[in-house]
């Protein structure tokens, strides 16, 4: 009789133990998945890309050139030289640029050698040219195209002065990048919300970002470098930001 009692007993208590280990693991399971899921809800992420676009006004033209002169000795073609560039800087003061504000690099020479009737050049030197190149600035960019569409005339007066393109700059650069940058990533954050609601989802605390390069490109241009444009041909440009953002959707 006790035998039979101690082993009811026995089954009893393996039966409580098993329906205990029971439940523990279902509630394990049941933690386990509840983690995993808002784990996995945390983890989900969605990437936007943002842009923002200004128009710009140039602020600062630069205007380049040269006048050259060549005669048939050293001597002669730097005489010649320093009587052109009187007229070169009378002419630049009646376009409005006074001769201090002309910046003038140094006086570069080299000898012209003669070509033979086989189309090489031989030893025989012919004659030496002198040039300087000018360098003009002025915040009046509409002044710098004017005078760039002009100066060729100056070969009306004797005078072989090459013009370079102008360029024009726009100096308030680095604040603008700061400010367009902030726009795209505003713009990225709408989209994405967008996104998220037309989802039934909420739009979480942003987790990335992603700067891309500035395109600075003449007015209605749509050229795009992935290495950035900084266009200098152009007085009206715009500025586009572009930025890669990542959001949690919760």
């Amino acid at each position: 009789m006790n035998n039979s009692s101690n082993t009811m007993e026995n089954k009893n208590k393996v039966s409580i133990d098993f329906g205990i280990l029971g439940i523990s693991f279902i509630i394990g399971i049941i933690i386990f998945t509840a983690a995993w899921k808002s784990n996995q809800k945390s983890n989900q992420t969605i990437t936007v890309t943002g842009s923002a676009k200004k128009e710009i006004v140039s602020d600062l033209g630069i205007l380049r050139g040269t006048i050259f002169v060549q005669s048939l000795s050293a001597s002669s073609a730097y005489s010649e030289l320093n009587r052109q560039k009187p007229m070169l800087i009378s002419y630049l003061e009646q376009k409005g640029f006074p001769k201090d504000k002309i910046d003038f690099s140094t006086i570069n020479s080299y000898p012209v050698y003669e070509i033979g009737p086989n189309g090489y050049q031989t030893s025989r030197i012919i004659g030496y040219v002198y040039n300087q190149r000018i360098e003009l600035k002025s915040v009046d960019v509409y002044k710098i195209k004017d005078l760039s569409l002009d100066i060729s005339s100056l070969i009306e007066k004797g005078i072989d002065f090459r013009v370079e393109p102008p360029e024009y700059h726009y100096t308030k650069i680095a604040d603008l990048k700061i400010e367009i940058q902030a726009e795209a990533a505003k713009d990225a954050m709408v989209r994405a919300k967008k996104i998220a609601d037309a989802t039934d989802r909420d739009l979480g605390p942003m987790r990335s970002a992603r700067m891309g390069v500035l395109q600075i490109t003449p007015k209605f241009s749509n050229a795009v470098s992935d290495y950035g444009i900084n266009d200098l041909s152009s007085i009206e440009k715009e500025i586009v930001g572009v930025v890669t953002a990542s959001f949690q959707i919760e």
